[in-house]
């Protein structure tokens, strides 16, 4: 079935992106808040023109999938094109004996392979070591040298001088980072570097593994992080903090980030906290999952569950619970690019409706990354578009072969 469908769209989209009306139906159609049955959408050249009830839209050409669901191209919110997992290759590896040359030509593999998996935008969290190579994929894709997703980029994350690594090494030897260092009101120059450089927002560490036994502790202050998300906003940019520990997730959304990565230790209080402060979560449960996987025995069952997997489950059932808005984003790159529906998979199996992680993948990482005219099958939006097999409300795994992927209006083959 998938390979006529996929030989169905290959043809009848050759229309899209030019001057003629082409409509797309389904059994379903999911606009990024509802699901709807019997409904198509309309594309000229890049965007959405009509969406309704099948019956009442006509265009130039028509192409109709059946049994499937049509839905808005989904929203990667934490991936790292410069990176694949540790069990291939250890990260220390990658930041210390690959060129960055060589990983941004590794990254636009990754990127591509994103958007293959029906992932049309991305936000790629930080460089780890390998300077602006991530700057320099985004701008391969965006001149067509190769596909790949909308990315919205890091370039270097930001960590507190000593917090992190490669580490282990004596003191007479200098090292590169995995990231940029800043301490005091020195924060204000590299933020204002990394803009310049092409950092579309700011990523900083509020904690790290820096404590006197390698536990997470916080690392900047609130004042030093304030520094940041004011200078960050003075060219209309928005700050993201890493933060696993209940007081570097406070101190960061005190100061005004616009998510927090990761969450791992935050209370109800403070994930009330950050719904009332309008903070969106990126729990990257995905992230936890395949690492516990590949540095235990553990086989990804629930029976006999690490103490980690289940720190997760708790955690996610706590921000369940306090209303924050989530941010569905894996740390793609830790698990293989193109497996990202991982992420919304485990969403569902920790306990979120199905329609909500749809809502979360689409129109909730739009509007919390100020994506204005995507994440959404509506009207004068841009033709972001793909299509799986069945209804992903149902089986969410259905999530990991889109049968169709439209991106600005052109057919992804």
């Amino acid at each position: 079935m998938r390979k006529v469908l996929l030989s169905i769209v290959f043809i009848l989209t050759s229309y899209i992106g030019f001057s003629q009306s082409v409509k797309i139906s389904a059994d379903r159609l999911f606009d990024g808040s509802e699901m709807h049955q019997n409904w198509s959408l309309i594309i000229e050249g890049n965007v959405i023109v009509a969406v309704g009830p099948s019956a009442k839209l006509s265009a130039d050409s028509t192409i109709d999938l059946g049994n499937a669901t049509l839905m808005p191209g989904m929203i990667e919110g934490h991936s790292h094109v410069l990176l694949y997992p540790y069990n291939q290759t250890d990260w220390n590896d990658q930041v210390l004996k690959e060129s960055p040359a060589l990983r941004a030509i590794r990254g636009s593999k990754a990127a591509e392979a994103n958007l293959r998996a029906g992932f049309t935008t991305i936000r790629d969290l930080g460089s780890e070591g390998a300077g602006y190579a991530d700057v320099a994929v985004k701008q391969s894709i965006e001149l067509g040298i190769n596909i790949g997703p909308r990315m919205l980029v890091a370039g270097p994350a930001i960590v507190a001088t000593g917090s992190y690594g490669p580490k282990g090494f004596h003191d007479g030897v200098d090292v590169p980072l995995g990231a940029q260092e800043a301490d005091g009101d020195r924060v204000i120059q590299v933020v204002r570097e990394q803009i310049g450089k092409g950092a579309d927002f700011i990523k900083v560490y509020a904690d790290y593994r820096w404590g006197p036994e390698g536990q997470a502790m916080p690392t900047f202050s609130l004042e030093e992080l304030e520094l940041m998300v004011k200078t960050a906003a003075s060219s209309d940019r928005d700050v993201v903090a890493h933060a696993s520990t209940d007081e570097g997730i406070r101190r960061a959304v005190m100061a005004g980030v616009k998510t927090i990565e990761h969450g791992t230790a935050g209370t109800l209080e403070t994930f009330q906290l950050m719904k009332e402060k309008g903070v969106g979560l990126c729990p990257t449960l995905a992230a936890t999952y395949t690492i516990t996987q590949y540095r235990t025995e553990w086989d990804g069952s629930e029976m006999n569950e690490p103490e980690a997997i289940k720190e997760k489950r708790d955690m996610f059932r706590r921000a369940l619970e306090s209303g924050v808005r989530i941010v569905a984003g894996g740390d793609v790159g830790v698990f293989p690019h193109g497996q990202n529906a991982l992420e919304l998979e485990l969403m569902v199996q920790y306990g979120m409706k199905p329609l909500q992680v749809l809502q979360s993948v689409t129109s909730v990482n739009a509007a919390i990354f100020g994506l204005h005219q995507l994440g959404q099958l509506k009207e004068g939006y841009l033709a972001d578009v793909i299509a799986v097999n069945g209804n992903p409300t149902e089986d969410i795994k259905s999530l990991y072969h889109p049968v169709m992927i439209i991106k600005d209006g052109k057919a992804i083959d």
